[in-house]
């Protein structure tokens, strides 16, 4: 079936199964990871701290990756992903009383390493498969893979909690490093080999962005992503498990339904910001829907502290959030492959991808240390905050018809 297609379409295809397939190991291994240790009793702090590799390794890689997608291609990159992550899920194979602390924060940041190059080569690969004058087409093609995947590290969710109560932790982590082998067996493959490779070989001096767009870009994707995982990584289920009484399989069940419906609404996102009209998003589309979403999570804080019902405001909140997350980021997934060059796009798309590990590294130590500190009310009001701040930002990227805006 697949060589009845243009090579184009098999190779977006490709891609994006290869992506979804990473997907759902990442999500599955995170939730086993988070309910596995709090059931051990470790703190909402030490679990955060286990993430912390995996959020620090992913900045670094994001930057040197889209530099050697550029040099190398991006199915080798790619390909270097996927294997990685079967390493890192073999590393939690070892006995229970090996699985320390610091052996998992090393499974996390070889997993985190893995997680950015797949990412990384899977939205460039989108750039180099869109005719450039098809701003409208790259944004639904952005807008449906970024949307995919987030469904199905929903997916990811509900199997991780459903793995672990079902088949132990060694058992469930065995399954996926063995499926996700044979992912990476038919991506070695089928991938084609000059993928992303860049006709000037870029120097190490080009790992940095020279655009002001980009750059601005990425400083409120770091405050954006950060405002999102201070209060989700850690804060949000341990309080659902510890104050609301949840059991794992409710914990993982209701996260996997948010992250869901999150991806779907992802993939719409072109419906919400002006298809009808024909437009695709700029720099005030930025601006306008990171403004509104700063509002949702203080008004959250202001609910919880109300004396109103938790479950209700929280639940609602987070429904909310959900919906006009989703759009945000959506929105600027379209805005850093749209301003991305297209030789060695790769380059700036990992320097933007570095922003958003740096804006997950922040948000996951936060959700831990403010949560144990000052509780979820205080996650709410830095994450109102970080959106602000990317609000500000967004002030001035360029606007349709300015320099900058494809």
């Amino acid at each position: 079936m697949l060589a009845s297609l243009s090579d184009g379409v098999r190779q977006y295809l490709l891609v994006t199964a290869n992506y979804w397939a990473f997907t759902l190991t990442d999500g599955a291994l995170r939730m086993l990871v988070v309910l596995h240790f709090h059931g051990l009793g470790y703190s909402p702090l030490q679990i955060a701290l286990l993430f912390l590799f995996y959020e620090l390794f992913g900045v670094v890689t994001n930057l040197l990756g889209g530099w050697l997608g550029a040099r190398l291609g991006l199915n080798r990159t790619m390909n270097l992903g996927l294997a990685l992550q079967v390493v890192a899920l073999a590393m939690l194979l070892v006995p229970a009383p090996s699985l320390t602390v610091a052996w998992v924060m090393a499974a996390q940041a070889l997993s985190g390493i893995a997680k950015d190059l797949n990412k990384m080569s899977a939205k460039s690969a989108i750039k180099l498969l869109v005719p450039g004058e098809a701003q409208g087409a790259l944004y639904r093609w952005v807008a449906l893979l970024t949307g995919s995947k987030n469904a199905l590290k929903g997916v990811g969710f509900f199997l991780g909690g459903a793995l672990l109560s079902l088949l132990g932790f060694q058992l469930a982590v065995a399954v996926m490093a063995v499926m996700l082998a044979l992912v990476w067996l038919g991506s070695v493959v089928l991938l084609k080999k000059d993928l992303g490779r860049a006709r000037v070989k870029p120097k190490f001096r080009d790992l940095f962005s020279k655009s002001a767009a980009i750059n601005r870009l990425s400083a409120a994707r770091l405050f954006l992503f950060g405002a999102r995982d201070v209060w989700f990584v850690v804060a949000l289920p341990v309080f659902l498990a510890t104050s609301l009484g949840w059991d794992h399989w409710s914990v993982g069940s209701f996260l996997a339904l948010w992250v869901i419906g999150y991806g779907l609404v992802q993939s719409a996102a072109p419906w919400f910001t002006g298809r009808k009209s024909g437009r695709v998003p700029d720099g005030r589309s930025a601006f306008v829907w990171a403004l509104v979403l700063s509002l949702l999570p203080a008004a959250i804080a202001l609910g919880l502290d109300t004396g109103l019902d938790t479950a209700t405001v929280l639940l609602g909140g987070l429904m909310l959030f959900g919906v006009l997350f989703a759009i945000n980021s959506s929105l600027h997934s379209y805005l850093i492959v749209s301003y991305a060059s297209r030789d060695g796009v790769s380059l700036d798309v990992g320097f933007y991808y570095m922003a958003n590990a740096m804006g997950r590294l922040i948000g996951t130590l936060l959700s831990g240390w403010l949560y144990q500190t000052a509780g979820l009310e205080a996650c709410l009001w830095v994450s109102s905050l970080f959106v602000g701040l990317a609000a500000l930002l967004s002030v001035g990227l360029p606007r349709s018809g300015q320099e900058g805006a494809r």
